[in-house]
């Protein structure tokens, strides 16, 4: 027999596998950072970028990033393409919720072992796993014995004795409100078992992430509710969907990704939820208010859901999402209670001298990063009045490297404009400096092209706000781009519509830029980004993350007004912004 060392942890998802273990100490975010056909890591800024996930057993500390993951992760069990098992350091809802799904409506699994992050740094440099039920085996060479994987079927309902039903949630959970529900209700209690929730609150509003297109599994989900009768409970927005729904065709869209990524669209319309279309429903009339206890998917919202609105929601996976909206119930636990808001991680700034709007998206990447899952306190931006704008980039940049569904600025965000008021009396926090050297690593890593010419310029991720509208009309005004440069802005129709009243879209328009409703440039590919296109320009800390892997380009990152002489000039001009040149003496001259 091989030698082998064998771990324990919790079974989120019951079940047995093995295969080789594919590693790495950095979380990942399925979606963005898988291919949804093909398994394979596409996230080029992950160790792990280039391997392929399927029927390997894959040890990362946890998840990160979008709420997508799970319908990507449902996507490849569906598909074939996904791991033999998952190994974790710590308990991931995202992704646990995507195996949970596929049991349901597919009767597909694999087991999902949460180990702790002691016993995971075991797993480095092991070649094959074995995972069978609250146990990991690990061997030096693969065992002869090897089999394949099994699962346990899908626990409909948690016990009574676990967590506390009203009455409306026993009606649900017997099929008094119809299949969709019952099925809703069901799998809500699945998760709320596994984050130890004792009972369900009351939620006053959704934002549905899963209406984004992943593949065939995602259309199928939402269309099988549909067929079950799936009505929401409470008012329910629509997230950003995989194509603009009312101009796709015009845009040159292959019909097999348009048609089933407006059907999508469609059939969460059919369930009561509003068209909406935006990752930035804290731009709507129906944002929620502080204390307001919320439903909201795609990272973005959450984050600022939280840390900005001081609404109170955690950063919920696909899918569970719809279920909560069906139900108007959510576990009530984590950052729906006062105890678990509290900052986890105490961040220092150096000082720091006149900044522009690269600065926030840029700080949050590197925070987020920093933060893993733990909510960071940011200390040294009191007097910088960051703008609401400056807020949504941190807290989109910070969400892409972060699985933390919160932060807090002191004197800056509501819950922190008395630090003390987020931490926890006689509990002293982790302290992380930062450096300004450390931001010029992260601007590096963001700044991935590696000649100034541009493309592309990508303006909206998230999605335009009226504010950001009104900044660039005014360094739009009187120029013209470049003929050969593709400027695109992603933003809400709402929001739209209030700039064209005000007057700021004709000018933007007379600039040469093109406007897309309903979808953003996560789920933007060609033609709208021209086949012979080598590089983009944004100033989107999340996006410049995440192109290279989704559409193959490289980044020049930077403010909204170096993107716009950028478009003027299809040149990058290279340049660091004043308040980070101070680090540019420490670097070798020939990389600045």
């Amino acid at each position: 027999m091989p030698r082998s060392t064998s771990l324990t942890g919790r079974s989120l998802v019951a079940g047995a596998a093995q295969g080789a273990l594919l590693f790495a100490d950095v979380g990942l975010s399925f979606w963005g950072g898988v291919d949804s056909y093909s398994g394979e890591v596409i996230d080029r800024h992950h160790p792990l970028s280039g391997e392929h996930l399927a029927g390997r057993v894959l040890a990362i500390p946890s998840g990160r990033g979008s709420c997508t993951g799970s319908s990507v992760l449902m996507e490849l069990i569906s598909n074939g393409h996904a791991p033999a098992a998952l190994v974790l350091a710590e308990a991931d809802e995202i992704l646990t919720l995507g195996v949970l799904v596929a049991q349901t409506i597919f009767e597909r699994s694999l087991p999902v072992l949460c180990i702790g992050r002691e016993a995971f740094s075991a797993l480095r440099g092991k070649a094959f796993a074995r995972v069978e039920g609250a146990s990991v085996t690990l061997f030096e060479h693969l065992p002869g014995d090897a089999w394949q994987a099994l699962a346990s079927p899908l626990q409909t309902a948690a016990s009574a004795a676990t967590i506390e039903l009203s009455e409306l949630d026993r009606a649900l959970l017997d099929g008094q409100h119809g299949k969709a529900a019952q099925v809703a209700m069901q799998i809500v209690l699945r998760m709320a078992e596994l984050q130890g929730a004792h009972g369900l609150v009351d939620v006053t509003q959704a934002h549905i992430d899963g209406c984004i297109y992943t593949g065939p599994a995602s259309l199928r989900f939402a269309e099988q509710l549909v067929q079950w009768g799936a009505k929401v409970r409470v008012p329910t927005t629509l997230n950003s969907i995989s194509v603009d729904q009312r101009r796709w065709r015009e845009l040159g869209i292959d019909p097999a990704l348009g048609e089933p990524a407006s059907a999508l669209g469609d059939a969460y319309m059919a369930m009561g939820a509003q068209l909406s279309f935006t990752c930035a429903p804290y731009l709507l009339d129906s944002a929620p208010k502080a204390g307001e206890q919320i439903v909201w998917a795609e990272s973005n919202a959450v984050v600022y859901a939280n840390s900005v609105l001081g609404a109170r929601t955690l950063k919920y996976p696909d899918y569970l999402d719809i279920c909560i909206a069906l139900t108007g119930r959510a576990p009530l636990i984590g950052c729906h209670l006062e105890a678990h808001r509290k900052a986890s991680l105490r961040i220092e700034l150096p000082a720091l001298g006149e900044l522009d709007d690269a600065f926030y998206p840029l700080l949050g990447y590197h925070i987020g990063a920093l933060a893993g899952s733990r909510i960071p306190l940011v200390l040294g931006l009191e007097k910088t009045r960051p703008s609401l704008d400056d807020l949504k980039a941190f807290g989109a940049a910070f969400a892409t490297t972060s699985a933390a569904p919160l932060f807090h600025i002191a004197g800056v965000t509501p819950e922190a404009l008395d630090p003390t008021q987020v931490l926890n009396p006689g509990d002293p926090l982790p302290v992380e400096k930062i450096r300004l050297k450390d931001l010029l690593l992260s601007w590096r890593e963001l700044n991935s092209a590696r000649d100034n010419r541009v493309d592309v310029v990508s303006l909206g991720n998230p999605h335009f706000s009226l504010s950001e509208f009104a900044h660039l009309a005014r360094l739009c005004r009187g120029r013209k781009k470049h003929p050969e440069v593709v400027l695109a802005i992603t933003c809400g129709r709402a929001v739209l519509e209030q700039a064209r009243e005000a007057g700021h879209i004709a000018v933007i328009e007379a600039f040469g830029a093109t406007l897309v409703t309903d979808t953003c440039w996560c789920m933007l590919g060609e033609p709208v980004i021209p086949l012979a296109a080598k590089n983009l320009m944004t100033n989107s800390g999340k996006y410049a993350h995440y192109a290279p892997g989704l559409v193959g380009r490289k980044v020049h990152f930077a403010s909204l007004a170096e993107c716009v002489d950028a478009a003027y000039s299809a040149t990058a001009s290279g340049r660091l912004p004043a308040w980070l040149q101070a680090a540019a003496p420490l670097e070798n001259p020939a990389h600045v």
